[in-house]
């Protein structure tokens, strides 16, 4: 066994035999790294590991330290449904759309990695084949072509998951939002109850706002994913039509349910006869020594429809996705046609032609060790830089950090104040219909590392940093009279 996990396993013996207790410190990494006379860089993979685990959380300037872990409030997340009608949080995500394009440095709320992480100089000789391949045949019998070429390649890269998805059931999409919405549509009627995750990603708010449904929200920890007992009283209490969940690398925790958890929830979904619309976007980006493997792994029953797209993988802005959509494909492939919707034919021919000649897993590899260590260097900037008491769980992959600002801190008002500055950010309080959320952001860290980048994070903290002093001179003046009179008051 290598010497981390070895570390790691006894520091997790220590905290689950009460040694080191709840919100106590860990050894600095330097005392660690000189009593278990291992490398610092040792100790950090061991803590990390830990972090992922949610045993241990890191805070800025201070440390490593023991994690209280709060049960979930399920009671008030499903008590009732929810109308997606909430114009307060329509104006956010339009906020927040319009600091995107408005700010000089929109980088860190983007929500794609950036371009100048992908191979586009092999993807545009596909690009080239594909175009010269058509020719003049520009209609619908190339079209076709462009299709069954790309749904096989789909097929086939399914097999390395572990599952068998027949070409037929594979149907593209112009990108995967539309995938999504297609299976919506297929699967509820207005005023329909579905359940959703909270957090969620801004997008899926609207999707179902479009379509005029209800919503159940099951919450999602950042350390073990969504709480599966929370969706099985919501199960039990409201007629969920369908479920709309991330199951690896969730957006915007990067909470990754195990396997023995996602098959816990197909096998749950399966007992009720309701659909789960899979949102696996992100899995091809876990960093995990082994695949990390969708939940459509497990269905037998043909409830799992299983979205995805390239546009996080091999290029964003080609608007490429696809559903397999098991024993609904025929219905989602009609919904598509009547609605007019399909992917650009010469880009369907060349990601097909990518995928059969391009080396796409050497691309991927490449990718996650560029992401890997782009999330590293990240998170020790917000650590040096963000304010006391600021949290981050380090997902397993993908290119998105969420961040726990301290109490003082609203994040609303800092991505305000941060779009003063020409820094756009992803505030909380987009993820859900609610108000929760107020203390977090998303940061994407999906892109080159340069000095600007670190330049983005030191303002961005030092600003954080300016709202925490705020707060807290405030709270002094609001109890400095008290304390120095001994008045009551």
């Amino acid at each position: 066994m290598k010497r981390y996990l070895q570390l790691a396993a006894q520091f997790e013996k220590m905290i689950a035999n009460g040694t080191f207790e709840p919100g106590m410190r860990l050894p600095s990494v330097r005392q660690a790294s000189s009593s278990y006379r291992v490398s610092a860089s040792t100790v950090f993979h061991a803590y990390y590991m830990l972090e992922r685990r949610g045993l241990i959380v890191a805070k800025p300037r201070s440390g490593f330290f023991v994690t209280r872990r709060p049960a979930l409030t399920r009671s008030v997340t499903i008590a009732s449904t929810r109308n997606v009608d909430d114009a307060e949080g329509d104006s956010r995500v339009v906020r927040f759309m319009q600091a995107q394009r408005r700010c000089a440095h929109p980088g860190l709320g983007a929500s794609e990695p950036s371009a100048q992480l992908f191979p586009f100089g092999r993807l545009s000789r596909s690009w080239t084949s594909a175009t010269r391949r058509m020719g003049l045949s520009w209609n619908g019998l190339s079209a076709g072509k462009a299709e069954t070429d790309l749904r096989r390649q789909i097929a086939l890269r399914y097999i390395a998951t572990g599952v068998a998805v027949p070409i037929d059931e594979v149907v593209v999409t112009s990108g995967a939002l539309d995938a999504l919405t297609l299976c919506l549509q297929v699967l509820t009627r207005p005023g329909d109850t579905i359940a959703i995750e909270r957090p969620a990603f801004h997008a899926v708010q609207g999707a179902v706002r479009r379509l005029h449904l209800r919503t159940v929200e099951i919450p999602v920890d950042p350390h073990h994913g969504l709480d599966l007992v929370a969706l099985a009283d919501a199960l039990q209490q409201h007629p969920v039509r369908a479920c709309w969940f991330v199951t690896t690398l969730h957006h915007p925790t990067g909470a990754t349910l195990s396997d023995q958890r996602k098959e816990a929830l197909v096998v749950l979904l399966a007992k009720h006869g309701v659909p789960l619309i899979e949102d696996d976007v992100f899995r091809e980006l876990h960093f995990g020594a082994s695949p990390a493997r969708p939940a459509k792994r497990f269905d037998s029953n043909g409830l799992v429809l299983h979205c995805g797209s390239f546009s996080k993988t091999l290029a964003p802005g080609l608007r490429v996705g696809w559903v397999a959509a098991g024993r609904f494909a025929s219905r989602i492939e009609h919904a598509r046609w009547m609605a007019m919707s399909s992917a650009c034919v010469p880009a369907q021919y060349a990601i097909a032609d990518y995928l059969e000649h391009g080396d796409y897993d050497r691309g991927l590899r490449k990718l996650r060790r560029d992401l890997a260590l782009l999330q590293a260097q990240t998170i020790q900037a917000v650590l040096r830089y963000f304010p006391e008491g600021t949290s981050v769980v380090r997902p397993p992959g993908g290119f998105f950090l969420w961040v726990e600002l301290p109490d003082g801190v609203d994040a609303m008002h800092l991505f305000e104040i941060a779009e003063a500055n020409d820094i756009a950010i992803a505030p909380g309080a987009i993820f859900s219909s609610g108000s929760e959320f107020r203390h977090h952001v998303r940061l994407n860290y999906g892109r080159p590392w340069t000095q600007d980048v670190e330049r983005e994070l030191h303002t961005l903290g030092k600003l954080a940093r300016r709202l925490a002093a705020e707060r807290v001179a405030v709270n002094d003046s609001r109890e400095g009279p008290e304390h120095m009179t001994g008045e009551e008051p």
